[in-house]
């Protein structure tokens, strides 16, 4: 009884508001007052256009399906990533180093792991594996890579935008990040190629005559924006990476059988037919100061008859000789190629 006392007491007192508003000259229908007191419910923060959930179940799958083509994993570390912008240089470092580097270090370190494109090493934090080392008295054997990931994040900040009208006001918090990073040659130091990833975190609140949801300062969209580029960065990179031409070596030779480096992760598979071939000489070219291999000679056919291994740094395969001969040549001059 007492809500159809008050609702009508609410009504009266619309008709009459509006009776006087119109006296004034100024129309306002009624649903304006009664929507006044409805709560404008909050945007919820923004997401990437894909959602870091899909972007790991679609490595995932990469990762597990055979490859499609036969392709070596690039042995790759990171060398330096660091912050370089005016964010957290005063207040967020510390005596061990740079906080927000270390970040976007771990992150890079993630996704590449992930993505399934590339063997990762240790290199930024290589003295804790050495001292475990030497604390259990056990000989660490380190392998060197071929390439080393340097960068740095060189855009970073956040912004608070919003707009005010006459009885509502919104406001926006977005965070943006950018990283910049370049592949490096070990061997010639030659920047092989670069590449950026750029990412942007916000959310957004809003309230109607003050009533509406209120948000404070959120720190966790520093982190997704920083995600998101570093996401981007490594899809780019894993594009990149993948133009270098297969080739294996002759581990051994046993009668009629030869062992071959490489398997199923690298698209090995029984019955696949291979070239054997001769490296090739090596010399220096005068106009480039580079080594340049010569093409070199097929001397035999084989065909792979077994795969064996279980990860992908102890995985090879078992081939015969089909035609040719590897008779007068040392296995360390030889390489295996697709036949073509």
């Amino acid at each position: 009884m007492n809500l159809r006392i008050n609702a009508r007491t609410a009504q009266t007192y619309l008709q009459d508001r509006r009776a006087i508003l119109k006296a004034s000259g100024v129309l306002i229908p009624l649903g304006f007052f009664g929507g006044c007191a409805v709560q404008t419910p909050a945007i919820r923060p923004q997401e990437a256009p894909v959602s870091d959930k899909e972007i790991k179940a679609a490595q995932q799958t990469a990762v597990q399906a055979p490859p499609k083509k036969l392709g070596l994993k690039r042995k790759i570390a990171l060398g330096r990533i660091t912050n370089e912008t005016n964010y957290g240089q005063s207040l967020l470092r510390d005596r061990s180093g740079d906080p927000l580097g270390k970040q976007v270090t771990d992150l890079l370190s993630k996704a590449l792991t992930e993505s399934g494109a590339f063997l990762v090493f240790e290199r930024p934090d290589i003295g804790k594996v050495e001292a475990e080392s030497r604390l259990t008295d056990s000989k660490l054997n380190l392998i060197g890579v071929d390439a080393l990931v340097i960068g740095s994040l060189t855009e970073f900040g956040r912004k608070t935008v919003g707009a005010t009208g006459f009885v509502s006001s919104s406001k926006r918090q977005v965070a943006f990040a950018k990283i910049d990073v370049r592949v490096v040659d070990t061997q010639t130091g030659q920047i092989i190629f670069a590449a950026s990833g750029a990412g942007e975190a916000s959310t957004e609140t809003a309230s109607t005559f003050g009533f509406g949801s209120q948000a404070g300062y959120d720190g966790t969209l520093n982190d997704a924006a920083i995600r998101q580029a570093v996401s981007e960065a490594v899809s780019r990179l894993s594009t990149d990476f993948n133009t270098r031409p297969w080739q294996t070596a002759i581990l051994k030779t046993e009668s009629d059988r030869l062992f071959l480096s490489g398997g199923k992760a690298q698209g090995l598979q029984t019955g696949m037919l291979l070239t054997v071939q001769t490296s090739g000489e090596k010399i220096k070219s005068p106009q480039t100061g580079a080594t340049i291999t010569l093409p070199g000679r097929s001397i035999a056919q084989i065909r792979i008859d077994a795969l064996f291994g279980d990860n992908e740094l102890n995985e090879g395969s078992v081939a015969s000789i089909l035609s040719g001969s590897l008779e007068g040549h040392a296995l360390n001059q030889l390489v295996v190629r697709v036949k073509e």
